[in-house]
């Protein structure tokens, strides 16, 4: 890309231009290396801009980080006691049925079709990070910057404070940009997260990310690297991503269940008396014992809230 195809208009329309800081200048660049067994590894080098075409979206993509430095009875068997220090998710109920919590640095997905909440759950898990003095990113590539400041209002959560302490940041991107600058962005996004002090990241979604490659090989890949630079990272990370319309548990590309950590499955049940309500399920969790029941949960005026002792049937 080059600044004559209007690479500077698209942050300017994601982040808007009264949005982004300054960004500084004399970042490192990153440029692929070989690792040992020959895959593609994205570490720092010397100096100079990673877009081949001398592109404007290191500073662009940058400056939006700008400025800061009673338990159950069916959890697993197995012992995870580890050194691994552990979070909580923030959402009521579910975090009870993770026994000592999420691994810091995991990458976790919540998979469900329209209407079950991600978003919602994505916004939550950030807040309960902010309210622990972390640092939050949100990447959204569905909705406006505004938009997302309106929809935590909605549940009495103030972004904009936490944006104005340099706690948080967040960013709008059009999808099929982030798909044309997806090898910068993966390059440049440890660096950037690090400089941030980011503790915690949501994606939302990474489902529109997937339907900008229309070759399944180069989606697997690009999906593949991309989730790597997240875990290079360090960052406690969160994707949403749509459900297969045919398996409520599975992606709708089959494909980010198998890269992350931990898999979270939001989805409609039907009860006997045809009444519809909302379930969550924990399919994964890596070095993490959790319960394998489906518990119901709601949307209140609070958020999600997963009720622990209640079935679903």
């Amino acid at each position: 890309m080059n600044e004559d195809d209007g690479d500077e208009d698209w942050f300017e329309r994601a982040v808007g231009e009264d949005d982004a800081p300054a960004s500084d200048d004399g970042a490192p660049a990153i440029a692929p290396a070989e690792t040992e067994d020959g895959a593609t590894d994205f570490g720092p080098a010397g100096g100079g801009s990673s877009d081949a075409d001398g592109g404007v979206f290191d500073e662009d993509f940058a400056s939006a980080f700008e400025g800061a430095g009673e338990g159950e009875d069916d959890f697993d068997e197995a012992d995870f006691e580890t050194d691994i220090p552990r979070l909580d998710l923030g959402i009521t109920g579910l975090d009870q049925m993770i026994q000592g919590g999420i691994p810091q640095r995991h990458l976790m997905t919540t998979i469900g079709s329209a209407g079950t909440g991600k978003t919602t759950f994505g916004l939550q898990f950030l807040h309960h990070g902010l309210q622990e003095n972390e640092n939050g990113v949100f990447i959204t590539l569905e909705q406006s910057h505004e938009s997302i400041i309106d929809t935590a209002n909605e549940w009495g959560w103030d972004f904009e404070a936490y944006e104005a302490r340099d706690e948080l940041a967040i960013v709008d991107l059009d999808p099929v940009e982030m798909a044309n600058s997806l090898d910068n962005i993966r390059g440049e996004l440890p660096k950037l997260i690090e400089d941030f002090g980011a503790d915690r990241l949501v994606l939302d979604s990474v489902s529109l990310l997937e339907m900008m490659y229309d070759n399944p090989a180069e989606r697997r890949t690009e999906i593949y690297d991309f989730t790597r630079s997240l875990k290079r990272a360090g960052v406690t990370t969160f994707l949403t991503s749509e459900a297969s319309e045919s398996n409520p548990y599975a992606s709708r590309h089959g494909i980010i269940e198998y890269l992350t950590d931990a898999v979270f499955v939001l989805k409609y049940v039907r009860s006997e008396s045809q009444e519809t309500r909302l379930a969550v399920e924990i399919v994964k969790i890596r070095n993490a014992n959790h319960s394998r029941a489906t518990r119901p949960y709601e949307i209140t005026t609070d958020g999600i809230s997963v009720y622990q002792q209640a079935n679903i049937f």
